[in-house]
């Protein structure tokens, strides 16, 4: 079973960036998060829709 949610630490890994690119990148707005409790996790739709929105901006 895919996660729903992937902490910042996961999702650096997961684009190939430091977990500091990613909390720059939430508080940008670029990829959205949501709050569980006082942890930030980031849906994995969030994750496909920012690579997607990069894709198209190269293109």
């Amino acid at each position: 079973m895919e996660k729903l949610c992937y902490t910042p630490t996961e999702a650096a890994a997961l684009l190939g960036v430091g977990r500091t690119k990613v909390y720059e990148l939430m508080s940008s707005g670029q990829i959205a998060s949501i709050r569980i409790g006082r942890s930030r996790r980031i849906p994995a739709n969030a994750l496909r829709a920012f690579v997607e929105a990069c894709q198209q901006e190269a293109a």
